[in-house]
């Protein structure tokens, strides 16, 4: 490891970071690891702010002749020792590209923003083609490759570029992909998914697979999205997600790393409060693997200790399939940020089309993006399935999910959240009323994900996103449980304070049934109560020591849009 003294937060260039002296953690093992491997094409999926786009300037600056001579960026670092690896470097064509900055809301725009990609790409060979090997043909299609050429010449416009440098250098060409995932996410998010699949089908296959110019590549992302649609006809790309030990060290930092560089910097006094905050991922058999953004910014923030991950970026798919996600997701986010795990199938190739009605599918999503870690995986049933155990990452994640909560009752509707809460704990029935519609009409939208929500299904939803806001909102001074035996049945929602001198309440939700002869909320706020006292919902907080008076049941009676509480 090489500790230096200057922090350049958000510089991804290595060339940049070794010229400026800036601090850096010596990763070029992944060269020696990956060029050992002998892969034709690898797919490498981390979460965001992992080190990806460091590595993939890094391999450029190793392998590519643009870099001939420029040995000095390596000086000091692991694969420098190696002379075998001394003599590679430089000797290669390579292009880099990201698709990082390719978020678009239509299809329209995603192709532009590709074309421009793959145009600016091109620009840095304008030179290469005045060059006596190639002919008038070759430079009319050379200069055919901008932002306003039809798909077809971008499909093909990074293999004919291979083509071009192969001939020009004698070297087949290493390819590098930064971020391919970023336009696919936003697609999905965007409703435009099949018309991505299809374009970018086209360009992997042309670009990784039929390209007898490629010589080796190397394409990163977050997620390893489903064979079925990109990578359907790559059968030669070595796939290398979370689970796999390989390359564990290469992107994150380890704890004797982050450990040294703390002591290195003056910090090293931080050590616990660095592993509570930052601690927590884990790749394949390899764990307590930190994020190298956290890190880095703890570091040049002298020692604050804030979400800097989970601030870098929007989390608008994640926030997405949690807001709009069915009981069970909300539930199990309930458990999640109280400290608990859960249990859950996990199939690293990510199908979008899933995401929607599959948890499993969403709980995949959230462990390749780095949101959950694995505690531990049981082999269960005659198909030999891995059952993983689950839970957030570290303190860091966590705040990161309870600020995602406290954003759905932002705005005017969070006043009217809070006001609502204000009411219950003074008891102030007509209040509660007035605000609970209220935050109804602002959330139900928001909280139903169905093009035609069904009025059953709306209050569930709402009321599973409500609880999740009590649960955050409140829990500085309450516990707040859902779903839990007590007595005869389960009751909906328990609010205990911490302080046993204060009010305790008891939630009943239900709708108005028409089949069971509730003919208005009336009638269905009379049931609700009637189920609190049979079913004996008191019970446990009369065993927690609190007497009768100061246990307040209320019933939430809903109707389309509509609530009555009493």
């Amino acid at each position: 490891m090489n500790s230096r003294t200057r922090v350049n937060i958000g510089v991804q260039r290595f060339d940049k970071l070794r010229e400026e002296d800036s601090f850096y953690i010596d990763k070029t093992g992944f060269i020696r690891e990956w060029w050992e491997t002998g892969s034709d094409v690898t797919l490498i999926t981390r979460p965001r702010r992992f080190g990806k786009t460091l590595n993939m300037s890094m391999t450029e600056c190793f392998f590519s002749n643009k870099y001939a001579d420029r040995g000095d960026l390596f000086e000091g670092l692991d694969i420098w020792n190696d002379e075998k690896y001394r003599q590679l470097q430089g000797t290669y064509p390579v292009i880099f590209m990201s698709f990082a900055g390719i978020k678009a809301g239509n299809v329209t725009d995603m192709r532009a923003a590709v074309k421009i990609a793959i145009a600016n790409v091109y620009g840095e060979y304008k030179e290469m083609m005045r060059s006596d090997k190639f002919d008038g043909n070759d430079r009319e299609s050379f200069e055919a490759v901008n932002e306003r050429m039809e798909d077809v010449k971008a499909y093909t416009a990074i293999h004919s570029l291979c083509i071009w440098l192969e001939k020009y250098y004698g070297r087949k060409v290493i390819v590098l992909l930064d971020e391919y995932d970023t336009p696919m996410q936003e697609a999905w998010l965007g409703g435009y998914w099949d018309e991505a699949v299809s374009f970018f089908k086209s360009f992997f296959d042309l670009t990784f697979k039929t390209n007898p110019h490629l010589y080796r590549g190397i394409i990163t992302g977050i997620t390893k999205i489903s064979k079925e649609s990109i990578f359907s006809d790559l059968n030669n790309l070595k796939v290398v997600t979370t689970t796999s030990s390989q390359y564990a060290a290469s992107f994150g930092f380890t704890e004797e790393e982050v450990f040294q560089a703390l002591d290195d910097m003056g910090l090293g006094d931080q050590k616990q409060g660095v592993k509570q905050w930052y601690d927590g991922f884990t790749f394949g058999k390899y764990t307590d693997i930190y994020n190298p953004w956290s890190i880095t910014s703890f570091i040049e923030e002298d020692g604050g200790y804030k979400a800097y991950w989970a601030n870098t970026s929007s989390n608008s798919l994640i926030n997405s399939l949690i807001q709009t996600g069915n009981r069970e997701i909300k539930q199990t986010m309930e458990i999640l940020i109280k400290g608990g795990s859960f249990k859950a199938m996990i199939d690293e190739q990510i199908m979008f089309s899933q995401l929607d009605g599959n948890t499993d599918a969403v709980w995949s999503l959230l462990l390749a993006t780095g949101y959950l870690k694995v505690l531990g995986v049981e082999v269960v049933g005659e198909r030999k399935d891995m059952l993983y155990t689950l839970t957030i990452t570290n303190m860091e994640t966590r705040i990161m999910f309870e600020n995602m909560v406290k954003g759905w009752f932002a705005g005017d509707t969070g006043i009217v959240y809070n006001e609502f809460i204000r009411a219950m704990l003074s008891d102030n029935v007509r209040k509660m009323n007035t605000f609970m519609n209220k935050v109804a009409l602002h959330t139900f939208s928001s909280f139903d994900s169905g093009n035609h929500p069904s009025v059953e299904i709306q209050p569930e939803r709402f009321y599973h996103g409500f609880v999740l806001g009590m649960v955050v909102n409140l829990a500085d001074r309450y516990k707040v449980r859902s779903n839990r035996e007590s007595g005869y049945g389960r009751y909906d929602v328990m609010i205990e304070p911490l302080d046993k001198t204060k009010k305790a309440f008891i939630f009943e939700f239900k709708v108005l049934d028409a089949d069971d002869e509730e003919k208005t909320l009336e009638d269905t706020l009379a049931n609700a109560h009637k189920q609190i006292e049979e079913k004996n919902y008191e019970a446990e907080l009369i065993a927690e020591g609190f007497a009768p008076r100061q246990v307040r049941k209320y019933g939430f009676a809903f109707r389309g849009k509509e609530c009555l509480i009493g």
